[in-house]
C-alpha cells in the first residue's frame, strides 16, 4: 500500500483529526519504472490463431478455435457486419468475456484469461464501489449499493444504507465473507483507497451527518476516525471516488449524488475534485467544470491525472444519452512544491453506459468500469480490449499477479489476466 511519513494533523478550519493509533510507516518507493509509450507487457506477444490455409484471408474473418477465452473485433465490423456474417459487430451477442480491439490487448490477456463468477447474493447489491485490497492481510473490502433500511435512524439516509464487506482470501477461490460493524461516521460509504495501514473511504454523509474522507484501519474492530469533512467551513456535497499521490495527498471527486438521491441537504459546492494535504491540512480545489466528476487515478509516472464524468446518468436513474459519458485527462505541473491540474483533453468517451471507477496498470493501461463490463484503453487513449461483464460493472480492483475483482451489484466476479499485469496503485 502507498503510505506517507506526514502525520494527519488537525486544522481548526477543516476539523481535521485524525488516530493517534495509526502510526504511519515509510512509503515503499519501490513503484514499477515504466515507459509512458510502453503499454504492454514484454513478454512474447499472444499470435492470432491463424493456419496456413486461412493466412491470406481477411484478418477479421479468420477462424478461431472454440477452446478461445477472447475473440477479435474487427475496427470496421460497425460499417461492415451488414455485409458479411463472418465479421464480427461489438454490438452483436458476445460468445467469449474478452474483446480483442488491438492486439496489445492479447499480452495484458496473458496465455489462459479466465473470467469466474466468485459470489451471487439476490438479497442486495453488496459489490457495488470501493474496491480496496490490503495485501498484508490478504482482504478486500466493498461498499454495496444503496440498500433499503426501515430503521428508526435510517431516516436521515432516506430510508436507505450501505453496508461495506470485508473478504478474506485464502486462495483464488477460497475465502471468507463478513460485514464491517461501521460506527455512524461511515454513513453511505463510497469509494476508497489504500492508505497507510489501512483505507481510506469516502463517506456520503446523509441529511444530519456531514460528508467527507474517513480512515477505517483495515484489521478488526476497523476503528474509523474522520479526516476532513468541510471545504473552509461549506459541506461537501458527497464525495465519490479517492486516490492517494506518493506525496502523501489525498484527492477526490464530490459529486451531488447523495441530493438527487434525497440523503443529503441541498448542494453548497460546486461539483469539484479537491486535493487535501494531511500534513499541511491545506485543502483546495483542482479542477471542475464537471456534469458529475466521479471516478479519479494517477498514471504509474503521476505525470497524468484521469477523472470519469458520468453526466451521463443523474442520481434518480435519469439517463441523458447528450451528456458526457467521458474520462478525462489532465497533466500534472509542479509550481512552489504544489501540483496542480491543467491541459484538461478528453482521453476517451464510453459507447456503452458511463465509465465510472478507474484504474491502471503498470504500463499505463487505463482501465475503466462501463456498462459492458471493463473497458480498456491505452495511455494514448486508444481502446484495446474490453472484459464483458454481465449487467456491466460500476467497479473493480486489482488484486495480486493479474487478478482484478469485478463490481456487478448483486455479483463478485474473478478475473485472471498475465502474471505481469498488475494495478499500478500496489504494483503486486
Amino acid at each position: 500500500p502507498r503510505t506517507a511519513e506526514a502525520d494527519v494533523t488537525g486544522h481548526p478550519n477543516h476539523k481535521v483529526s485524525f488516530s493517534d493509533s495509526s502510526k504511519s510507516s515509510k512509503r515503499d518507493s519501490s513503484r514499477p519504472s515504466i515507459s509512458r509509450n510502453n503499454s504492454q507487457p514484454s513478454s512474447p506477444r499472444l499470435l492470432s490463431p491463424r493456419g496456413d490455409k486461412d493466412r491470406d484471408r481477411p484478418r477479421s474473418q479468420q477462424p478461431w478455435s472454440d477452446n478461445r477465452a477472447w475473440q477479435r473485433v474487427n475496427r470496421q465490423s460497425e460499417a461492415l457486419w451488414q455485409e458479411s456474417p463472418s465479421v464480427l459487430s461489438p454490438a452483436s451477442p458476445q460468445p467469449r468475456p474478452f474483446l480483442i480491439y488491438h492486439d496489445s490487448f492479447l499480452n495484458l490477456l496473458g496465455p489462459s484469461p479466465s473470467l469466474s463468477l466468485l459470489i451471487s447474493d439476490p438479497r442486495a447489491p453488496y459489490f457495488h464501489e470501493a474496491g480496496v485490497f490490503h495485501p498484508a492481510t490478504n482482504t478486500l473490502f466493498i461498499t454495496s449499493n444503496q440498500i433499503p433500511d426501515t430503521s428508526p435512524d435510517a431516516v436521515t439516509t432516506h430510508n436507505k444504507t450501505i453496508v461495506i464487506t470485508k473478504i478474506e482470501f485464502f486462495s483464488p477461490t477460497d475465502f471468507t465473507r463478513d460485514k464491517v460493524r461501521c460506527p455512524e461516521r461511515n454513513y453511505m460509504a463510497n469509494g476508497g483507497t489504500n492508505f497507510r495501514n489501512g483505507l481510506i473511504l469516502c463517506a456520503q454523509g446523509s441529511l444530519r451527518e456531514p460528508s467527507g474522507l474517513i480512515y477505517m484501519e483495515a484489521k478488526r474492530p476497523h476503528k474509523t476516525t474522520t479526516v476532513l469533512n468541510n471545504y473552509h467551513g461549506r459541506p461537501f456535497n458527497s464525495p465519490n471516488d479517492v486516490v492517494v499521490h506518493s506525496d502523501g495527498s489525498i484527492w477526490f471527486t464530490d459529486p451531488i449524488y447523495g441530493y438527487e438521491q434525497g440523503f443529503r441537504p441541498k448542494p453548497q459546492l460546486p461539483q469539484h475534485v479537491y486535493r487535501f494535504d494531511p500534513s499541511t491540512g491545506d485543502i483546495r480545489v483542482v479542477a471542475d467544470g464537471f456534469g458529475r466528476p466521479n471516478g479519479i487515478c494517477f498514471a504509474p509516472d503521476e505525470e497524468t491525472c484521469y477523472i470519469t464524468d458520468t453526466d451521463f446518468i443523474h442520481g434518480d436513474g435519469t439517463k441523458v444519452h447528450s451528456r458526457p459519458a467521458t474520462i478525462y485527462a489532465y497533466s500534472v505541473y509542479w509550481t512552489n512544491d504544489q501540483p496542480y491540474l491543467t491541459n484538461r483533453r478528453v482521453f476517451a468517451y464510453a459507447d456503452t453506459g458511463a465509465p465510472d471507477g478507474i484504474k491502471c496498470d503498470v504500463y499505463g493501461n487505463v482501465y475503466a468500469g462501463c456498462g459492458d463490463g471493463i473497458n480498456v484503453w491505452n495511455n494514448g487513449g486508444m481502446l484495446v480490449g474490453k472484459i464483458l461483464i454481465e449487467g456491466g460493472c460500476a467497479n473493480f480492483c486489482f488484486g495480486r499477479n493479474g487478478e482484478m475483482w469485478c463490481f456487478g451489484e448483486h455479483k463478485l466476479w474473478r478475473v485472471k489476466l498475465g502474471d505481469e499485469t498488475r494495478g499500478a496503485l500496489l504494483g503486486v
